[in-house]
């Protein structure tokens, strides 16, 4: 079973391979996000079917465009409808399809998720990695799952602007709520008294405040700690009452508060400088006779700084 797979960067290129039907609008491809792949599809108006085989990870697609009509096959099931915007599609890995779009064009976001991190994320959310599984999902209009989407879209659009540490941010909500929603969790793993040790906390908050300036990324903040980067957005919000990535945008803005303090003072200092020496020019004009010479030497001079006018 597993040596049929393919995986989600082979689909994309088949995809992109038939541009007679389906063109790439935008990729996160070179953006290094951890275990997701998101691509934006712009589907012609021509109708047709697409058999896929089954993928090495999970698949969700999202519509974001017009309504068209649309059958799914999968497992000897049908599915059939009108794709409406916000419905969304949800075929776990290792499931074989077939799609069926009968008449109109319409746009989608394809999410593309290692089996392999929906484990991690399971596992630091106290589930069991090994006692669930995901549904094939057909249609269902999930407001949170489309809010996440159109989140992950407008990041691309951006170019990745907020950064890796938010798109992971990003990617750990939508798990979390695809294993709260979409999964047959069967068995809770019991909490115990699990947390960040003080010097843990105090070496993941010296290594944020240090390095505010690079792009961070859980795996990065967590190899400090020592612990698993979905364990550790898990148990640094539990400590902080905020993610880490809300926690590095918090510090970044007061850095950039403090250096704006700084500078209003650098310039308040600069014009009670230039009104002293405006003040000390004018006094020696009025007080003898105009010497461009004295008049220079004060003007330059360091010592006039300490002089009031």
């Amino acid at each position: 079973m597993t040596s049929t797979l393919i995986s989600s960067l082979e689909l994309s290129q088949r995809l992109i391979l038939n541009h007679e039907r389906k063109t790439l609008v935008l990729s996160n491809r070179q953006m290094d996000w951890n275990g997701i792949l998101v691509e934006q599809y712009q589907v012609l108006s021509t109708s047709g079917e697409s058999v896929l085989p089954a993928l090495s990870d999970h698949w969700l697609t999202l519509s974001i465009g017009p309504s068209s009509h649309l059958l799914q096959k999968s497992d000897d099931r049908r599915h059939e409808s009108i794709f409406q915007k916000g419905d969304s599609i949800l075929v776990p890995a290792g499931q074989a399809t077939s799609w069926q779009r009968r008449e109109g064009p319409c746009c989608a976001l394809f999410i593309y998720l290692k089996p392999e991190l929906i484990g991690q994320t399971a596992e630091a959310s106290e589930i069991d990695p090994y006692r669930f599984t995901l549904m094939n999902c057909y249609g269902q209009q999930d407001l949170q799952l489309y809010q996440i989407g159109m989140l992950l879209l407008a990041e691309m659009q951006s170019g990745g602007i907020m950064g890796r540490l938010y798109a992971e941010s990003l990617t750990q909500a939508l798990i979390i709520h695809l294993l709260r929603s979409y999964s047959t969790v069967t068995r809770i793993i019991t909490a115990g008294n699990r947390s960040l040790t003080r010097t843990q906390l105090r070496q993941a908050i010296d290594y944020i405040q240090t390095h505010l300036n690079r792009d961070l990324s859980l795996a990065e903040l967590a190899s400090v700690t020592n612990i698993s980067p979905t364990y550790f957005a898990s148990l640094f919000k539990q400590a902080m009452g905020i993610s880490p990535h809300q926690y590095v945008i918090q510090q970044r803005v007061e850095q950039a508060k403090l250096m704006l303090s700084k500078t209003d003072l650098a310039i308040r200092a600069t014009h009670r400088l230039r009104q002293r020496r405006y003040c000390l020019t004018s006094r020696l004009l009025q007080s003898e006779p105009f010497n461009p010479t004295v008049q220079a030497h004060y003007w330059n001079d360091p010592k006039t700084d300490s002089l009031t006018p």
